[in-house]
């Protein structure tokens, strides 16, 4: 199992989650409540399920294709470590993964 560790908005709280290799970082938080909306279903055709990496993991992913950088330029609040959370795919070696919840985000599903 990974070890996936959500901070909220406020960066209060911290919620640590079990996802499978191979399971994807928006749906991995969708069940566990996180307020990323995915509106376009991981089809990076939005940029709703932005999160911010913790820096000291942000490395360990795949460098951003261009199409999902492009979508990153449209994100409120980005930053230096922002990515997608429907193009992270988990991997052995993102236990432990930290990502934050953007002050900006907003869920129009309505979970928070």
């Amino acid at each position: 199992m990974i070890r996936v560790r959500f901070i909220d908005r406020e960066g209060e709280h911290v919620r640590e989650v079990e996802a499978r290799p191979g399971d994807v970082l928006l749906d991995v938080a969708q069940a566990d409540g996180q307020p990323l909306e995915g509106t376009c279903e991981g089809q990076m055709a939005c940029s709703t399920c932005h999160v911010l990496v913790a820096p000291e993991d942000f490395d360990k992913l795949p460098p951003a294709s261009e199409e999902e950088e492009d979508m990153l330029d449209l994100a409120a609040g980005a930053g230096r470590t922002s990515r997608l959370a429907c193009q992270i795919c988990l991997t052995d070696e993102l236990d432990g993964l930290t990502v934050r919840i953007p002050v900006e985000a907003h869920d129009m599903q309505g979970k928070v």
